[in-house]
């Protein structure tokens, strides 16, 4: 009996030094713990806005195209007996480009040619006879109905002889040769490709805020990537009617190339607009937007508390952003000490 009591005793015993134990290494490891306090003011940093003038011109950047480009196939099939041009010549509209083999076209010409010899024989005499009633009429109409038909034989032979002959159908340059003599040519299947790089489009992306800035048929300075010495006249020929991926509209020039053909399709060129933009503007630091691209928004400052503030972004430069909405001067912009930092978040600002 009294060994029963004295276990009872000892295990208890043990369960209440377990349990403090357990208690105490609680409390020590939430006195470890980090506990942020919310109500804490936040370190930050932060500017007061003011007006400022925009001194940077705004630039876009493009890719030349040519005017014109084609592949060049023939219209009817045969063997191909001689290309008269190689890769890089340079062909005026209507130069003979390919040969192909029309000797036999010529000797069904032949025939048809003299089928119409004979024919317009036979209708001579038999207006004669027919005149006289020595034959019915109905064979003379006969005869006149074959000449007929044979002229129209004729006339398509004629055609299909001139389509052997492939020519340029604009004046340019030959950027790729696809065939050599003696293959057989189809239609449908590209022979060459002809370039015509005399006339330029220079296509460049601009934000739909600086759409306005292009006028139809206003024209503009260009210059290449590859030649920046060499100044180019661009006129506007076309302004998207529907924005792409990155939301920005397609504008088109027409631009002439220079006399040697030195802008070549595929290189990258600039056009610059001149800030012509007066008085003063909210620009903020980059660093300084948070939120997302469709949706950017920036910390500001009230009554002590950080708030948040959708922003319209109108222009990025540089590392600054120009802010056409959402603030105004005498705003104060937080510009450093995010972490932690949440709407309604007290913060103080350190120097």
């Amino acid at each position: 009996m009294k060994k029963s009591i004295i276990y009872t005793v000892v295990a208890l015993a043990l369960i209440a030094i377990t349990v403090f134990q357990l208690t105490k290494n609680k409390e020590t490891t939430v006195s470890r713990v980090y506990q942020y306090d919310k109500e804490q003011a936040i370190n930050v940093q932060a500017i007061t806005l003011k007006l400022e003038r925009v001194e940077n011109d705004i630039t876009y950047t493009g890719t030349f195209e040519p005017n014109k480009e084609t592949k060049i196939s023939a219209e009817i099939q045969g063997k191909i007996n001689s290309v008269r041009v190689d890769l890089g010549s340079s062909v005026k509209k209507g130069q003979a480009l390919v040969q192909l083999d029309n000797t036999l076209l010529k000797l069904q010409l032949q025939t048809v040619e003299i089928q119409i010899e004979g024919l317009e024989n036979d209708v001579k005499r038999y207006t004669v006879l027919a005149n006289a009633d020595a034959i019915q009429g109905v064979q003379l109409e006969k005869t006149i109905l074959g000449l007929k038909s044979a002229k129209v034989q004729e006339a398509t032979l004629l055609e299909q002889i001139n389509k052997t002959t492939i020519v340029a159908p604009f004046s340019g340059i030959v950027t790729a040769k696809l065939t050599e003599e003696g293959a057989f040519a189809a239609p449908g299947i590209p022979l060459l490709q002809l370039t015509d790089i005399s006339l330029l489009k220079f296509t460049v992306n601009v934000p739909e805020q600086e759409l306005n800035q292009f006028g139809f048929g206003d024209s503009y300075e260009l210059t290449s990537d590859a030649y920046p010495e060499i100044e180019l006249m661009g006129k506007v020929a076309m302004t998207g009617s529907k924005a792409n991926m990155g939301n920005s509209f397609p504008v088109q020039f027409s631009v002439n190339n220079t006399p040697d053909l030195k802008i070549k399709s595929g290189m990258f060129g600039k056009v610059q607009l001149k800030n012509n933009q007066q008085g003063g503007h909210i620009i903020i630091p980059a660093s300084s937007v948070v939120g997302t691209n469709i949706q950017p928004q920036v910390y500001t400052i009230k009554n002590g508390k950080a708030m948040l503030q959708n922003i319209i972004i109108s222009k990025r430069f540089q590392n600054k952003i120009l802010v056409s909405s959402g603030l105004v001067e005498g705003d104060v912009l937080i510009t450093n000490g995010f972490i932690n930092l949440f709407e309604g978040a007290n913060v103080s600002i350190s120097n």
